[in-house]
């Protein structure tokens, strides 16, 4: 077991756009806050990195009045410092796995390009893995598993219990002709144990081990305290 750093990788997209349509996105940004600053209240430092760092963009529809209102995001958005820390994150490839405990990866539909496009990530979400640390996800960000596999090849998600946003939820998002692939189905595919909520939107979240995935913008918190609680009891 690494010795405990107090210290969380959180990653965010440089992605801010759909390919398919000319929809804006980027990461939704309630996902970061209400992660940050659960783990933050409770003593954990974050660094924030990205695939390609550097400036990161907001998803239109996470700066609504009705998202800023949310559990506070509307006040670390008005938090200059704080979004100041999105101007110039660290690369994926320059994060150091000794220096962390978990690593935690956000949503916004960006991600469904970028994530699973980067081997650098793969490769650092496996080694987290491998090396007893913490593996987080919310929402979209469940895409970064799709290609992650393990040093016995298979993938990391394989008879696992995990969630992410589903398909359902993509269609009241009127995003389902937009995005390039069913995150639900694709997990399915690899043999993992996909499951959600009752109600599109609910909070949930499932903890398989040192794996723990939320469904949607609405779990970021519970995954905050799965993750928190996780890290207490080492």
């Amino acid at each position: 077991m690494p010795a405990a750093t107090n210290k969380i990788l959180v990653i965010v997209t440089n992605a801010d756009e759909y390919q398919k349509v000319g929809l804006r996105t980027g990461l939704w940004l309630g996902e970061l806050t209400h992660f940050w600053d659960f783990a933050g209240e409770r003593g954990f430092t974050m660094d924030i990195a990205s695939p390609s760092g550097g400036k990161i963009p907001l998803d239109p529809e996470s700066l609504t009045r009705q998202m800023l209102d949310a559990e506070g995001t509307g006040k670390r958005y008005l938090d200059r410092d704080f979004m100041d820390l999105l101007k110039d994150t660290m690369k994926v490839s320059d994060a150091d796995i000794d220096d962390y405990d978990a690593i935690y990866l956000t949503g916004g539909h960006g991600v469904m390009f970028d994530f699973p496009q980067s081997k650098d990530l793969e490769s650092l979400i496996a080694r987290f893995y491998e090396t007893g640390r913490v593996v987080a996800t919310v929402c979209h960000g469940a895409a970064g598993l799709l290609n992650v596999t393990l040093s016995n090849g298979e993938p990391l998600v394989k008879s696992k219990r995990v969630t992410g946003f589903s398909w359902p939820e993509e269609e009241l998002a009127n995003r389902a002709k937009a995005v390039p692939y069913n995150v639900q189905e694709e997990l399915k595919k690899l043999g993992a144990d996909y499951s959600t909520a009752a109600q599109p939107f609910a909070p949930y979240v499932l903890e398989d081990g040192r794996l723990i995935t939320g469904q949607n913008p609405f779990s970021a918190r519970a995954v905050a305290e799965a993750v928190v609680k996780q890290l207490a009891a080492k």
